[in-house]
């Protein structure tokens, strides 16, 4: 580092933001024209960003659009501390350590940089940068004209003015940045893209850091955690929530995204790369595929269910597997109780009837659900939970499991399967997907039922007979029927269905949705990639499906995370997502890519 400068951007690379945009934002915030005169100051910023006009020419224009004093310059900075780029506040010890050498020149005003470069250890006197002209009731005039960086090729001049001696490396996201390399003043360019990306910046770079970790360990210079965040490759499959999507993208991950559920074949292609994998119920990680997964960390199953994946193979190569317990359980219960009602009110083959244009006015096969034995396969987070509900809408509960369960409220369990089958009025089916489940409902188990029975399957597919479901609900033993999930389900929402459940009377069909309510799938978005997260950053497996669930004592030297938001005047931190960057106590990733 001793012959090593870096010379950093400031706007949308030091923070988060631009600032003389954030500044216009804040002045403007009583003005009846805010919108239409933000677009236009905006524009001309990413104009002059992206090399479309001079420097020169936008900052003329925007201070002309500026109608700000020093009051709004106070506010600003302010403001924009709150948005300092995550790793820079997560290398705050680079920064003080090296200040010497670093050097922030930009485009943007000293009014505004220097009181939050210092709290980084950045001196004053490194820092090169416009000045604002102000009148005497301390309103924005103008901008000082002499100084090199209010004109063109102004970071190219003030560069070359301070005639450094040694190597140059510059840090920016915008093209007057890049201009420094292509002068041949700068020795490397590094591309910074952690909080916008500029293809036309990017393709000149020498190097393309997504955060300052990058830059840290290919110059192989101290940094917080023990590896780029940006290096660790995070894939979710089968539209997983959005939120869980930010969520890792905030943490520093690079993150791919595939809408449905790829075949063994291609997931074996695609995961060999893959430091952390996302999926939901269809894809199927076997272990042939975990083969193949030479850089897997963990696994995540934004679902409840995990029998699609290999636990044991898993174990065995010290990937932990999380999951998402609770946070759809009630999404799946209602639709339960939903179903429920429209079938032993025969409403789907009444609706049907209307839209044919036959009006069926009438109470024949059609009752309340009050008074009726429902009967629970599989006592678990949801079973019970209906337990609950069922009971509060005036049934007679009983259950069956194979783990000794805690009936809750007035539930009767039942000791064997046939016990329930025969009782139950209503039979919903809750157990998971275990191999040793397949056809745990077939034709033995539904002679048991009653005439009349109405049955739901909302677990999984292969676990009931669904020929002989379809012969029991034509032969009348079954009044309704409602299936949510079945024993071969498309990949996609573009692929075709066919199943010998179709067109036949006061069947309920949905395409694998008992959990697809926007909570519940929000929930798992953030339930999932947390676990993941705290796994990666500090080694806690709890919740994990298939390791010893270890709840690891936090460091004391860590700071908390009101400490972490006190230190960088109100960033919205957690100790769990540490979005202003914990020391990184878990060294898996980077001994997983040696």
């Amino acid at each position: 580092m001793a012959n090593n400068y870096y010379i950093i951007d400031f706007d949308s690379t030091f923070v988060s933001v631009e600032a003389l945009d954030e500044l216009c934002r804040i002045a403007l915030k009583n003005s009846p024209d805010k919108k239409n005169r933000m677009e236009k100051f905006s524009s001309i910023t990413n104009k002059a960003m992206s090399g479309k006009i001079t420097f020169a020419d936008s900052l003329e224009q925007r201070i002309k659009l500026l109608d700000a004093g020093k009051d709004d310059i106070d506010k600003a900075v302010k403001l924009i501390s709150r948005k300092i780029s995550k790793s820079v506040v997560r290398n705050k010890n680079f920064f003080r350590k090296f200040s010497d050498k670093i050097i922030i020149v930009s485009g943007g005003f000293k009014e505004i940089i220097v009181p939050i470069v210092e709290r980084f250890g950045i001196n004053a006197t490194n820092v090169y940068a416009n000045s604002f002209r102000f009148d005497k009731a301390g309103k924005i005039t103008g901008f000082d004209k002499r100084n090199v960086l209010s004109g063109s090729n102004g970071k190219i001049n003030q560069i070359k003015a301070l005639k450094l001696k040694g190597t140059i490396n510059v840090i920016g996201d915008g093209y007057t940045d890049y201009e420094l390399k292509k002068a041949g003043i700068a020795h490397k360019f590094f591309a910074f893209t952690e909080n916008i990306e500029r293809k036309i910046v990017s393709e000149k770079a020498d190097h393309i850091a997504p955060s300052i970790d990058e830059i840290l360990y290919v110059s192989k210079l101290p940094m917080s955690i023990s590896y780029p965040k940006n290096r660790i490759k995070v894939l979710l499959l089968e539209n997983v929530h959005k939120d869980a999507v930010e969520i890792f993208r905030n943490e520093g991950y690079s993150v791919e995204t595939i809408d449905k559920s790829p075949s063994p074949e291609e997931l074996s292609r695609i995961i060999k790369e893959v430091s952390v994998l996302g999926i939901r119920s269809k894809t199927n990680v076997s272990g042939e595929v975990l083969t193949h997964a030479k850089r897997l960390i963990s696994i995540g199953a934004f679902c409840i269910g995990t029998n699609q994946i290999d636990l044991n193979g898993c174990l065995m190569k010290g990937i932990p597997v999380f999951n998402a317990p609770f946070s759809n359980t009630r999404s799946v219960v209602e639709l339960a109780l939903g179903e429920i009602i429209l079938l032993i009110r025969n409403i789907v083959d009444k609706s049907s009837n209307l839209h044919k244009g036959k009006w069926d006015k009438s109470a024949a096969s059609s009752f309340e659900i009050r008074g009726k034995k429902i009967g629970i396969i599989g006592y678990g987070k949801i079973g019970s939970q209906l337990s609950v509900l069922a009971e509060d809408l005036g049934m007679e509960v009983y259950f069956y499991d194979v783990v000794d369960r805690l009936s809750l409220g007035n539930a009767r369990k039942c000791q064997t399967l046939p016990e329930l089958l025969k009782k139950a009025d209503i039979i919903t089916l809750h157990i998971d997907g275990r191999k040793e489940n397949t056809d745990f409902i077939n034709e033995k188990a539904f002679s048991y039922m009653k005439n009349g029975v109405i049955f739901l399957n909302l677990s999984r597919g292969h676990v009931v007979d669904i020929e002989a479901l379809a012969r029991n609900i034509k032969n009348g033993k079954i009044r309704g029927t409602s299936v949510d999930v079945f024993p071969h389900e498309p990949a996609g929402n573009d692929s075709g269905f066919k199943s010998p459940l179709q067109n036949l009377p006061n069947v309920i069909l949905t395409p694998h949705i008992g959990g697809s309510t926007q909570e519940a799938q929000k929930d798992i978005g953030n339930f999932v990639p947390g676990k993941i997260i705290d796994f990666i950053n500090s080694g806690n497996t709890f919740h994990s499906v298939n390791f010893p669930e270890l709840q690891l004592p936090k460091f004391p030297e860590r700071p908390s995370a009101d400490s972490y938001s006190r230190e960088c005047s109100g960033h919205t931190c957690t100790d769990q997502q540490h979005t202003c960057g914990a020391q990184d106590q878990h060294n898996r990733t980077i001994s997983k890519d040696k």
